[in-house]
């Protein structure tokens, strides 16, 4: 799949260690080619309130698009309080 830039993507796995986990919502913010590799990808995931959580680079093949059947979905994080 190629994603365009500044395009909402979509979490397949999760990333405890990024705060991370498959659903999250994060927003494409640069495309990497690199000869016989994945297409990867960076990509910025944030809070409800527009605060940055993680910039992650991901293969392609752990992103999929959003589609008309997603929905935000709010997860308990005590741990950020």
């Amino acid at each position: 799949m190629d994603y365009e830039l500044y395009s909402d993507v979509i979490l397949l796995g999760d990333s405890p260690e990024a705060g991370l986990y498959a659903g999250d919502i994060g927003t494409v913010v640069e495309k990497h080619n690199v000869a016989e590799l994945e297409t990867g990808y960076s990509v910025e995931f944030f809070d409800m309130l527009g605060n940055t959580v993680a910039v992650m680079t991901l293969p392609a093949s752990s992103l999929r698009s959003p589609t008309h059947a997603d929905r935000p979905t709010v997860r308990d994080c005590i741990s950020d309080l």
